[in-house]
């Protein structure tokens, strides 16, 4: 499941023979989806197990537990690696994978430690799991999600002139844009998969927007803030890509002799690379902060698990309430915890 650490990513296949590019590591990816679902779910469910230990007053074990989830949530995206690597090939979300077990190890031994205020990080990952899991693991829910999806992209590729049609994808979902290998520039074509749908996004704000104590108005107007910027954000990304890659926008000769012979890329491969692994990645994640700032706008309260994920990630102390002049909005519990430090 995305978290803070993904970014959505579209997948290619070949117009003239379905799948994904890389097939002969697919069987093994896919033999490891029952293990990273299992590890996904027991981690979230062991989260929600610390929080009810938090609500019963039993701090130590409320910390215990969620430390251990976290160690749990860190194995999961280990298990996300191969996926990332050979099927999407995509270095940013490889990399982040990679960080993440070592981050949240960290994160559970800082819990271990004594640092209580992470648990307010530890509901805000429970509930992007909540958000995002039924998603990832019940079919009814992927296949209304990535074909609603589909739908719309299509829409948006109309809107600009080009109407390809969908079909089915490797999947079996109505995924696939339908482009005339014979007609396009690359002779390739794009399908919508889960991570396409910005659920991943829109967990992560759930999560946050849930976590905090605050008025359930402004909770309200910021979740329906960041949904539809997200929303709109993503599928004016699906429709660059979906065009970007059968059209050929980046097959410059100058770039296709770079990637193929530095990045190992094919040759009719390299805009849908440039498009999703290095523009869209890269916007994606100026998008994400841009949607915090403008969350953080309506509900301040954010700041609190935004500074624990600072300090996972420093070691240093932040105070965003002050730095932002926000701090009216503070948590009680985090006044109290400053000044017992």
């Amino acid at each position: 499941m995305p978290s803070s650490f993904a970014v959505a990513g579209l997948a290619t296949d070949s117009s003239s023979t379905l799948g994904l590019d890389g097939v002969a590591v697919a069987p093994a990816v896919l033999a490891g989806v029952g293990l990273t679902d299992a590890l996904a779910w027991i981690s979230i469910g062991a989260f929600f197990v610390a929080l009810l230990a938090q609500w019963q007053g039993a701090g130590g074990a409320a910390r215990r537990i969620g430390a251990a989830a976290w160690l749990l949530f860190g194995l999961f995206w280990l298990t996300m690696v191969p996926y990332y690597y050979y099927e999407i090939q995509s270095p940013l979300q490889t990399l982040l994978s990679l960080a993440a077990l070592p981050l949240c190890a960290y994160t559970g031994y800082l819990l271990v430690g004594g640092r209580q205020s992470l648990l307010l990080l530890t509901k805000a990952v429970a509930l992007m799991g909540l958000i995002y899991l039924p998603a990832e693991t019940i079919p009814v829910f992927r296949e209304w999600l990535i074909e609603t999806t589909a739908v719309q992209t299509h829409y948006g590729m109309e809107l600009l002139g080009h109407s390809p049609g969908i079909n089915e994808g490797p999947d079996g979902y109505q995924s696939r844009f339908n482009f005339d290998p014979d007609e396009t520039v690359t002779g390739r074509t794009t399908y919508i998969v889960l991570t396409c749908t910005g659920i991943g996004s829109m967990a992560i704000f759930g999560g946050l927007i849930g976590a905090v104590s605050a008025p359930l108005k402004r909770k309200v107007v910021a979740l329906a803030a960041a949904i539809g910027v997200i929303w709109f954000l993503n599928l004016t990304r699906n429709v660059f890509i979906g065009l970007a890659s059968p059209w050929g926008w980046f097959q410059q000769d100058w770039l296709v002799s770079f990637m193929t012979t530095y990045m190992g890329a094919e040759a009719n491969r390299v805009s849908y690379l440039v498009a999703h692994n290095y523009i869209s990645q890269l916007l994606s994640v100026i998008a994400l902060i841009g949607i915090t700032y403008l969350v953080v706008r309506i509900l301040p309260e954010i700041l609190a698990p935004l500074e624990e994920v600072l300090y996972i990630l420093s070691g240093n102390e932040y105070d965003l309430f002050e730095a932002l002049g926000k701090e009216e909005y503070r948590p009680e519990s985090r006044v109290e915890t400053r000044a017992a430090d």
